[in-house]
């Protein structure tokens, strides 16, 4: 089967350049996302 160098080229490229911030990347965001997990987690309790 042939190969297309170009096309595998251009996909390594766009890869390389795509720097989409994920949720669950280190810092600053990940640690907001996971203590706001933690807070729809635990369930409010009403007092008597």
């Amino acid at each position: 089967m042939k190969t297309n160098t170009r096309f595998i080229k251009s996909i390594t490229k766009a890869a390389a350049e795509n720097d989409t911030i994920m949720p669950w990347a280190r810092g600053k965001r990940r640690a907001e996302f996971i203590a706001k997990r933690r807070a729809e987690e635990m369930p409010q309790r009403k007092t008597a």
